[in-house]
């Protein structure tokens, strides 16, 4: 097991110093999709050139680094895994002085649990968050399940990955399992880490009305869209959305089990804004992407609202192109974040996701094309594309200037004291 106290950490002055969170990430997408596990890490290349990729992290000048090891490939079994990838990376990442936010389980389970709709798998998941953060104890933060309700849409209501299920009863059973999970492993790994923070990454929505005939299921959709952070969170849910789950096969029993909130104090809301987050609701219900018409700073007030938690933007990105419009989109995430300076939201952190180019997401995984997404900071020959030029000069000029509205961290902790949580 590595050591528990390398000289490099922490990177900042000292501990508990305020710190503000420039991130990207590792791509490590890995559902399903049919017979065929479709892999990100293997597909950018990064299993074979993580130190590459790391150095670039350091270069681009970010913090802190999305990252996770391959789920279907280190968890081998109830009890069973396989750490030496996952121990060759993190101890670098600490010696480099960069914190990373574990990403445990993005879109995709190993084969021998199945999908999704396995009962099992909360509790199963539960055990495997808390090996890590016993092999790993000097992480604090942790995105334990990566947007709970976008993997339960695309693998229970459209049938694109994973179960593959098309029926309301299979996007509802996939949600409740995914916010269990995330649940049970945010408590196995504060038993561990009394002071991890969960920074949950959710995709941030909003549906217009075309007429006032889709005004209804614009209305339905916009409060579909809080039901993963809302079950995380022990909201409670309107009735019509309450319903709904009942209908569909959450019991009144599972429910009542999402609303204790004692989890909510350890968590950050991390949100992910693209520019296809917002959707024009047509009159046959039907939707269509309405570009960034609201935008990420008035959206994220209804979030905050709701919730009241301190924010991180986990994820943005758009394709690289000769007319610039990354860096447009860069610099228009950044001005949105500013905005937010100007409200009550506490905003900790931001990221370009992900570091390198990505493989097939313009089918959303579903097709084998081997199609690169230019939406990276760097290509996958690791050069640097526009917008990695512009997100270094952002972070050289903004991170020193910042207010102290920010994260606290405390790594590493020379004495870790498990501590049952509730």
């Amino acid at each position: 097991m590595p050591d528990l106290l390398p000289p490099a950490f922490p990177p900042s002055p000292g501990a508990n110093a305020p710190l503000f969170l420039f991130a990207t990430g590792i791509e490590n997408s890995n559902p399903r999709v049919g017979a065929r596990r479709v892999d990100q890490m293997a597909a950018s290349g990064h299993m074979q050139r993580w130190r590459e990729d790391f150095a670039l992290v350091a270069e681009v000048g970010c913090n802190a680094l999305r990252y996770g090891p391959p789920l279907h490939s280190t968890w081998l079994g109830e009890g069973r895994y396989d750490w030496t990838f996952a121990d060759e990376t993190f101890a670098a990442l600490r010696r480099q002085g960069t914190y990373p936010i574990a990403d445990l389980c993005h879109f995709g389970v190993p084969d021998w649990i199945g999908d999704f709709q396995n009962p099992d798998f909360p509790r199963l998941f539960a055990g495997y968050a808390g090996a890590f953060a016993a092999r790993f104890p000097w992480v604090q933060l942790y995105t334990p399940v990566n947007e709970m309700y976008v993997c339960a849409l695309f693998s229970g209501r459209y049938g694109w990955w994973n179960e593959r299920m098309t029926t309301e009863r299979g996007f509802v059973t996939a949600l409740k399992h995914l916010v269990a999970a995330n649940r049970l492993a945010m408590r196995a790994i504060l038993r561990v880490r009394p002071d991890a923070i969960f920074i949950q990454s959710e995709s941030a929505e909003q549906y217009h009305a075309s007429s006032p005939r889709a005004w209804a299921e614009a209305k339905r959709r916009n409060a579909e869209r809080f039901l993963s952070l809302d079950l995380n969170y022990g909201h409670q849910i309107e009735a019509p959305m309450y319903e709904h789950l009942m209908d569909n096969g959450m019991t009144p029993e599972e429910y009542a089990a999402f609303q204790t909130t004692e989890l909510k104090r350890h968590c950050v809301l991390g949100t992910d804004y693209y520019v296809t987050n917002e959707h024009l609701v047509l009159e046959d219900c039907s939707t269509r992407a309405s570009g960034d018409v609201y935008g990420y700073a008035t959206i994220i007030q209804q979030y905050y609202a709701r919730y009241h938690l301190p924010l991180m933007h986990t994820e943005t990105n758009l394709a690289d192109d000769l007319h610039g419009s990354s860096t447009d989109w860069l610099w228009k995430q950044w001005a949105n974040l500013l905005l937010l300076w100007e409200t009550p939201v506490p905003v900790l952190g931001f990221t370009w996701f992900s570091l390198t180019d990505q493989v097939d997401w313009d089918t959303a995984l579903r097709e084998n094309n081997g199609r690169v997404n230019s939406v990276g900071l760097y290509d996958l020959d690791r050069k640097p594309r526009q917008v990695g030029r512009a997100y270094k000069r952002l972070i050289s000029q903004w991170q020193d200037v910042l207010p102290a509205r920010s994260l606290c961290l405390r790594l590493p902790l020379v004495a870790i004291t498990p501590e049952r949580v509730a």
